[in-house]
């Protein structure tokens, strides 16, 4: 009896203590024995470090701001011990609010899509009637600094967070010219964007009509969009479409899925999975194709993810000829884990295999069967030309 209540009553104070610290309280004011075991934790560690840091640091340190370096530097260190899995990352809520506009398709920017380069970003479309559009900015400029600082050597999306901002507030960015290389500075407000996801037309080739259907993500609904835009080309008199997925930086798995639907008929797999957590899984087409179009695809370094799953399935399942450059080469898919700040961890959970059963981060990408490449300098888009002279031979 007497060894339980001792056992309840250590119990007790414990929890009083954790109470202290949770109300307010430090490491440091712990009893010896006690505070070696509360800093043994990482957490207390953290939570010690922060203390010190605030307390000392020679300039402001908000708790806010530690928490998030902190969080930041936890998926810094899982990024570093993982080479393939470059994807993981924290975002803050104001961040996470920034990729959940994204996948439901609008964001608040000047209403482009870039590529990264040595020198900035490449900017890949301009959305009409965008403030960019508006700006005179065209695809093939380069965007070289934001608020008069260099963007050389920022990741694409250290880049792109500076440009993007909440609507109404205003941006000055460097542009150099694509075709004269004339360096602009350009002072533009942002707006809300709701991403034109994708477009269609027919053209004639050769004699031919083909269809040319522009998918610039896989965002929420994108497979019904898709769906509505390849109707419309089969309606207008294409015999055969050319998918144009360069510069997509992927989305929805489950979108990528529906998309291939769109193409291929009930049952043909489109992806499997692998994961420590969630076991393996292999995706299918669920039901009927809207066309039996032959297809050509259109990729590039900037074509990644969702994009490469529905490329791949495209060639592997249907045969569909690949036109351009090699693909990105991503071979993890990600999962979003909320935390109790607002914010969330985008956390690598698993890999993904084409229907052959390459991992495309192994394999470096997808290998174009027809290898083009668009000169950004010249006016014409030569890797497009391409894909319609291919698709054009293969309906004569």
């Amino acid at each position: 009896m007497r060894a339980r209540g001792a056992v309840a009553f250590a119990v007790a104070l414990v929890a009083c203590l954790a109470a202290g610290l949770w109300l307010g309280g430090h490491p440091r004011d712990l009893p010896g024995p006690l505070r070696d075991a509360f800093v043994a934790e990482p957490g207390g560690l953290s939570a010690e470090a922060a203390e010190a840091i605030e307390d000392n640091y020679y300039r402001p340190a908000g708790e806010q701001e530690l928490g998030n370096a902190s969080l930041q530097g936890m998926v810094r260190q899982l990024r570093k011990g993982n080479e393939e899995d470059r994807y993981s990352e924290y975002f803050s809520p104001e961040a996470l609010e920034s990729f959940n506009q994204q996948i439901e398709g609008r964001f608040s920017g000047i209403g482009l899509t870039v590529v990264s380069v040595k020198e900035g970003l490449r900017v890949a479309t301009v959305f009409p009637r965008s403030p960019a559009d508006e700006a005179g900015i065209e695809s093939g400029d380069t965007i070289v600094s934001v608020e008069g600082e260099s963007i050389a050597g920022k990741t694409s999306a250290e880049a792109t967070k500076k440009i993007k901002g909440p609507e109404g507030t205003q941006v000055t960015i460097g542009v150099r010219d694509g075709k004269r290389g004339k360096l602009r500075e350009l002072t533009i407000t942002r707006a809300e964007v709701e991403l034109p996801n994708v477009s269609g037309s027919v053209r004639a080739v050769r004699g031919r009509k083909l269809g040319y259907v522009r998918m610039l993500s896989f965002s929420e609904a994108a497979h019904a969009q898709l769906a509505k835009v390849v109707e419309g080309v089969e309606r207008d008199g294409a015999e055969g479409i050319v998918l144009d997925l360069r510069h997509n930086p992927g989305g929805l798995l489950e979108e990528a899925v529906l998309s291939a639907n769109v193409f291929l008929p009930e049952g043909e797999v489109v992806v499997a999975t692998k994961s420590r957590t969630q076991g393996d899984s292999v995706h299918k087409t669920p039901g009927e194709p809207i066309t039996d179009l032959p297809v050509v695809v259109l990729v590039d370094g900037g074509t990644a993810s969702a994009a490469e799953i529905l490329a791949a399935a495209l060639a592997d399942d249907a045969g569909a000829t690949v036109v351009g450059a090699r693909t990105y080469g991503k071979g993890l898919f990600q999962e979003e884990q909320s935390l109790a700040n607002g914010g969330a961890l985008k956390l690598s959970v698993g890999e993904f295999f084409t229907p052959k059963g390459v991992n495309l981060a192994q394999s470096h990408g997808i290998h174009p069967d027809v290898k083009a490449l668009d000169d950004p300098a010249t006016p014409a888009d030569e890797a497009k030309q391409r894909a319609l002279g291919v698709l054009a031979a293969q309906v004569g």
